[in-house]
């Protein structure tokens, strides 16, 4: 039995609420438009889509309630003098995406008309543009596509956009935010990195109200430079704007999942009264005139390597055998990694790690980090992190992991070897904090 002849049989409609039983349960939702004849498909009330194969025997009855679906109807993009130009680059991700029940596929809202039709309080913000640049999902980012987003930002800016503000997926929004930063040396108009935990179908959504602040804080601040606007809670109520370089997702599906690590948010965004309130004032200002410079080249032998237990010299000697120019090592506790030789076990697993990572270090940048993520590391504490030093490991002060990766890669992309050792350890973009105070979650925070 297929879905049409299923609901023609209980007398049901598109877009009608029902109770289906299935025979080991039932399941409330709306009818929703369905791409495969077999499939019957539902729309939860918590948002989420289902799709039921109906077999004989399955019951359903209608009731109270009704859902529309269609697409939205595109409105004019009417320009208003006295409003900025914004302009809205799309790499992809659930920012301005909805389904297309009649098809089961996603469809992108790419034009300035859709944009409006989805979000249109965006007209009374701004004067927007719009522009698909391709669909590079987060977890598959590669260094040249921050080339592609750094240069399309400089056209943009050129064409007269006095912000920008980027969709993308949230995986790796942070650290497009971070690597941004460093492609974009001269950034004089803002460039806000906006992106969706929940999609834009779904009554949770966070898609418009994170569109929505971005484009306020855009027109009514002096602000100039990369940062990330997302929920800064679970409301729907403020949203945060936090800095690129010291940002990193701490959840994987709550809204406010973003939160700033050894650092504050820049500012905050009320979405109902657009209220700004900034957190910070030692950031960049609007600057009329001048031009948006950009050096986007990312060497590509760059790593990234996490310190467990139990590791082996190989681990390290890969790194070598295959050309890495650098390589930044997420170590334990204050900047640590296996090696000593405490004991029997020790002397037949770790004789080599140290001689491993010393050689590495003749032709290799290599940095450290902590996996703890608050505090920065200190390798004159304790003699393990002196031993590195010594075979030539450079200290990552706070930098988060990640964002010490594609600093580093950038570095080694635009600068002799030299320059980049003696540069990874200077704040260029506010990826270092002078200072680092006991700054952790709150113990309410962890819990959720």
């Amino acid at each position: 039995m297929n879905s049409k002849e299923f609901l023609q049989r209980n007398g049901l409609n598109e877009g009608d609420l029902i109770e289906l039983e299935t025979g080991t349960g039932s399941i409330t939702g709306y009818v929703a438009p369905s791409a495969n004849e077999k499939i019957l498909s539902l729309k939860l009330p918590s948002g989420y889509n289902i799709g039921i194969e109906v077999e004989e025997g399955f019951t359903a009855k209608k009731l109270p309630g009704k859902k529309e679906f269609r697409k939205p109807e595109a409105k004019s993009a009417p320009k208003i003098d006295g409003l900025p130009k914004i302009s809205v680059l799309h790499t992809g991700g659930t920012i301005a995406s909805r389904v297309d029940y009649r098809t089961g596929t996603v469809y992108n809202a790419f034009a300035p008309e859709d944009l409006l039709a989805m979000f249109p309080e965006l007209s009374r913000i701004g004067n927007f543009s719009s522009r698909h640049l391709s669909d590079m999902w987060s977890d598959d980012l590669r260094f040249e596509h921050f080339g592609v987003i750094s240069n399309a930002v400089r056209e943009e800016a050129e064409k007269g956009a006095e912000g920008i503000i980027i969709g993308m997926g949230t995986d790796n929004i942070a650290v497009a935010a971070a690597a941004l930063s460093f492609a974009l040396e001269k950034c004089p108009i803002p460039v806000i990195l906006v992106g969706a935990q929940r999609s834009s179908d779904r009554g949770s959504s966070d898609a418009a109200m994170n569109l929505i602040c971005a484009a306020t804080f855009i027109a009514k601040t002096d602000f100039a430079g990369v940062a990330i606007c997302m929920h800064e809670g679970t409301s729907d109520d403020w949203c945060a704007v936090l800095p690129a370089c010291k940002t990193r997702k701490l959840h994987t599906s709550r809204r406010d999942a973003f939160r700033p690590v050894n650092s504050t948010a820049i500012a905050r965004v009320n979405y109902k009264t657009k209220e700004i309130s900034f957190a910070k004032d030692d950031y960049a200002r609007k600057s009329k005139g001048e031009k948006v410079s950009v050096k986007p080249k990312f060497e590509e032998k760059v790593g990234l390597l996490k310190i467990t237990i139990n590791m082996f010299p190989e681990q390290f000697e890969f790194y070598s055998k295959n050309g890495f120019k650098g390589l930044v090592i997420e170590g334990t506790g204050l900047g640590h990694t296996p090696g000593q030789m405490p004991d029997e076990i020790t002397k037949r697993a770790h004789e080599k790690i140290y001689p491993a990572i010393g050689e590495l270090a003749k032709n290799c940048v290599v940095v450290m980090t902590s996996q703890c993520l608050y505090g920065r590391v200190h390798m004159h504490v304790y003699d393990k992190g002196a031993d590195l030093v010594k075979l030539g490991v450079i200290p990552g002060e706070d930098m988060l992991p990640e964002t010490a990766f594609v600093k580093l890669a950038w570095l080694l992309g635009n600068h002799s070897p030299e320059e980049a050792r003696k540069l990874i350890a200077e704040n260029l973009r506010g990826e270092i904090s002078p200072r680092t105070e006991a700054q952790a979650p709150k113990p309410d925070e962890m819990n959720k």
